[in-house]
């Protein structure tokens, strides 16, 4: 049974396409009786003739993928387009690491642990990428005996 005709008529008054369109499998002999516009209308008041949903795309998939990078999976070199500085830049790295150094270094000197002499000693230590991190600051100020 050729519905091609009904099937273009319905979808021009669904406003949606002609793949959207469903009609009933019980009722095609009805369906193919429909000669103009009117008896279209009317079939879809029946319910005989109706407008199929959207097809969603689902981002579960890409969702579950986020949440895995978040806990650092995903990340490995083979993932890795660009060279390292390319990801994050060497300046980037470079604040995040002697931020908290001079933070903590200012902490110390404000509090009275270490006197300013010996802070403007570590400032440019810390300036010249002598510590790698806060811990690593720490760890030489235990080892030097300037804090215990």
């Amino acid at each position: 049974m050729d519905l091609r005709f009904q099937r273009k008529i319905a979808a021009t008054l669904l406003d949606c396409g002609e793949n959207r369109v469903w009609m009933d499998p019980t009722a095609l002999e009805d369906i193919a009786a429909a000669v103009t516009k009117e008896d279209v209308r009317e079939l879809i008041e029946q319910g005989l003739i109706k407008r199929r949903p959207e097809k969603g795309i689902s981002r579960a998939r890409i969702n579950r993928r986020k949440a895995q990078r978040r806990k650092g999976r995903r990340r490995g070199h083979g993932r890795r387009k660009g060279r390292k500085g390319a990801r994050m830049s060497k300046k980037e790295l470079w604040m995040r690491r002697i931020r908290p150094i001079r933070r903590r270094l200012k902490y110390l000197r404000d509090s009275g642990i270490i006197d300013r002499r010996t802070y403007r000693v570590l400032y440019r230590k810390a300036k010249g990428g002598e510590f790698r991190s806060v811990a690593h600051l720490n760890s030489y100020l235990e080892s030097q005996g300037i804090m215990g």
